[in-house]
């Protein structure tokens, strides 16, 4: 493999998510030709570039990486080194550190790229069956935040840990009964898992079998019930702290075609005056 000559910046380098073929051959020309290559944990990242014969300087960067960190970083790039970002695994920045660093060099206007690459996110909507023409994906999963996204339209992907997915399989069970739900484990991996059915038969299925390993749960689109007005000011609530009043009313139609429009503007000019007296 040879190396080649690159301009000075950031590199975010895809790398695998389990079987370590899953690199380009661009991936592996560019760890070869970067100046040094940040990483989470210099351990996972030395494994992969073992296996391949590359030596490179190895810097930890995570989330616990100070502003001092990523202005090195910065120096780096503007006194011509072309600088490797990976994560211990799948594509950097979905769900992992980095996002900080990005923002410094977009903000001094250096050169960035991105070398796609294996993504749990991806592999654990299309392994799952479920409809992939619209989805959402919302990171590890959370109980506490799940009611205000629940009714966001399309397939939703979380990622979740082994010692939570019992906890998280009967939270479901509770509130959404009959959702097509897919739990994705180990992607890539020799004992590569696919589970689906409805939150009751999956949790049956991993009480009897305790899961081990990296782990995507897909949830289908919600069966078609009617919206009660609670549920509606809470999908309002949430659009509001992003959106118009217009903006929410178009969006929950297009979530909802069986809303009124009428209806569901008079309840967005509601929430705002609530918001307003509060």
């Amino acid at each position: 493999m040879k190396s080649q000559l690159l301009r000075s910046g950031l590199y975010c380098i895809a790398t695998p998510i389990g079987n370590l073929k899953d690199i380009t051959i661009r991936a592996l020309e560019t760890l070869q030709s970067v100046d040094y290559v940040v990483c989470e944990d210099t351990r996972v990242t030395a494994k992969l570039m073992n296996h391949y014969g590359i030596k490179k300087r190895l810097v930890v960067y995570n989330d616990h990486s100070s502003e001092v960190d990523r202005q090195k970083i910065i120096n780096d790039i503007k006194a011509g080194s072309s600088i490797g970002l990976v994560s211990d695994a799948g594509t950097p920045l979905i769900n992992d550190p980095g996002v900080k660093l990005l923002r410094e060099c977009h903000k001094h206007n250096c050169y960035i790229t991105t070398l796609p690459g294996a993504s749990a996110v991806t592999s654990g909507l299309i392994l799952s069956g479920l409809a992939s023409h619209q989805f959402s994906f919302l990171g590890f999963f959370d109980p506490k935040a799940y009611e205000e996204i629940r009714y966001r339209p399309g397939t939703l992907i979380f990622f979740e840990s082994p010692h939570r997915l019992i906890q998280t399989l009967e939270f479901f069970k509770k509130i959404e009964e009959n959702r097509s739900i897919s739990v994705v484990r180990e992607i890539s991996k020799m004992y590569e898992e696919i589970q689906s059915g409805n939150a009751e038969t999956l949790l049956s299925h991993y009480t009897k079998k305790p899961p081990k390993g990296e782990i995507v749960i897909v949830l289908g689109d919600l069966p078609h019930t009617k919206l009660s007005d609670k549920n509606i000011r809470n999908i309002i609530d949430t659009c509001l702290q992003s959106m118009s009043a217009k903006e929410t009313t178009e969006y929950i139609k297009l979530m909802h075609k069986d809303l009124p429009k009428k209806k569901i503007y008079n309840m967005v000019l509601d929430a705002l005056d609530k918001h307003v007296v509060e």
